[in-house]
């Protein structure tokens, strides 16, 4: 009997996705709860597993945008594992290498009487332009034609100067783009194009507006060089810095309520509680994984939230609800040595806290000019919801705990 695997629903607002990689081929044997293929949407990547054992047959190519409820593949769970897998790994003599030339040359030769397998981008060249398949020379594996090949015996049929051109079709273009040296072109991923739409969004529906400031990282960096080794060794884990800025900022937030809403059609919504999004770079792009009740948790939990997230993140295995919900955001352009930047809200939230790089800098200490590390703070915020003063209270809040780390709620 064989069972249809179909895009499952992985989260609101989600109708598609892209089929990014298949982790087993056509022919397969796959085990229920086995891997089948990545799933990319617009806001997470997840990976698509089977409900039964059986053997597997794709109906979807790797990099093809499918619709939720799609069927993208098949597992005929009539057949078992064992004797296919052992009939697979027959002892082989090893062969000469001559023979195994002779071998490669005569599969790439076609049969008497049978046309090469064309792929359907391929023979539509073929049947427009009338070429005679079975005398072009295949590049492609074990000898196939691509389309790379029908071009070529089409120009060579053309007039000398006449251009040959097809429109952009099918699944071989994704694998065998126009080749130049000038440029490449590539299709966006959903969750690119989430991220820009989210952007552009953002920068045209909110009055986004910047303040900065500095703080003095001596007395952080003091604690954290006093304290690492005790509370390495206690939890597991590094003590870092995002851990006191989540702190700060939730004390900024408490301190100036407003920046933890957001503004929903006419109303305006107060969060009274502390779920901050802590901004990762991926290959895929930026996304922003949320912290849970920061409020409650103490440095070892939220160091440990973050390396979690972390390393779900660039195994592309996040979840939806890893990444909704989030009050405010905290972004740390530092960690790719940026010394300043204006960080864009997060929609629907009214505030995003942008972290820099430390660098020493001279400095004035009562009267004296003493050279401290110093990290440049930056607050973007909707000027709709928050007014200027409020903002800067919230950046000398953040200052004030980071510059004083007593006046956070220390654990370790």
């Amino acid at each position: 009997m064989s069972i249809e695997v179909k895009i499952p629903a992985v989260g609101e607002s989600i109708s598609s996705g892209v089929v990014s990689v298949w982790h087993k081929k056509s022919g397969d044997f796959v085990d229920a709860g086995e891997a089948l293929f990545t799933l990319e949407t617009d806001k997470v990547s997840t990976e698509i597993v089977a409900e039964k054992s059986g053997v597997l047959e794709t109906r979807a190519a790797e990099g093809q945008e499918v619709k939720i409820g799609e069927v993208v593949a098949t597992i005929d769970d009539s057949k078992s594992a064992p004797e296919e897998k052992k009939t697979e790994k027959p002892p082989e003599k090893k062969k000469e290498p001559d023979a195994e030339k002779k071998r490669v040359e005569e599969e790439r030769k076609t049969p008497p009487g049978k046309e090469k397998p064309l792929s359907p981008a391929v023979r539509r060249i073929v049947e427009e332009e009338h070429l005679e398949s079975e005398k072009i020379s295949g590049t492609g594996k074990d000898g196939r034609l691509t389309k790379g090949d029908v071009l070529a015996a089409a120009q060579g049929q053309k007039s000398v100067g006449e251009a040959v051109s097809f429109p952009p079709s099918a699944e071989e273009d994704r694998q065998a783009q126009p080749e130049t040296d000038r440029f490449t072109r590539r299709k966006m991923s959903p969750l690119r194009r989430k991220i820009a739409a989210q952007l552009v969004m953002a920068q045209q529906t909110a009055a986004i507006l910047t303040t900065f400031n500095e703080c003095d990282m001596n007395a952080v960096q003091e604690l954290r060089a006093k304290s690492q080794e005790a509370f390495t060794k206690k939890n597991g884990i590094k003590l870092g810095l995002m851990s006191f800025f989540i702190k700060a900022a939730v004390e900024a937030l408490k301190a100036v309520p407003v920046v933890n809403g957001r503004i929903e059609d006419d109303d305006f919504i107060q969060n009274n509680f502390y779920d901050i999004g802590v901004a990762v770079g991926t290959e895929r792009g930026l996304v922003v994984p949320v912290v849970r009740d920061a409020d409650k948790k103490s440095f070892a939990e939220l160091e440990l939230d973050i390396a979690g997230y972390a390393v779900k993140a660039r195994e592309g295995k996040l979840k939806i609800e890893d990444l909704q919900g989030g009050t405010f955001t905290i972004s740390n352009g530092g960690v790719y040595g940026s010394l300043l930047s204006t960080p864009i809200l997060n929609p629907p939230q009214s505030g995003i806290l942008g972290m820099h790089k430390i660098m020493p800098r001279p400095v004035a200490i009562d009267g004296k000019v003493e050279v401290r590390p110093m990290m440049y703070l930056a607050l973007s915020y909707d000027h709709r919801a928050i007014d200027g003063k409020e903002a800067v209270t919230f950046l000398i809040k953040v200052k004030e705990c980071i510059e004083e780390p007593k006046k956070l709620p220390l654990d370790f």
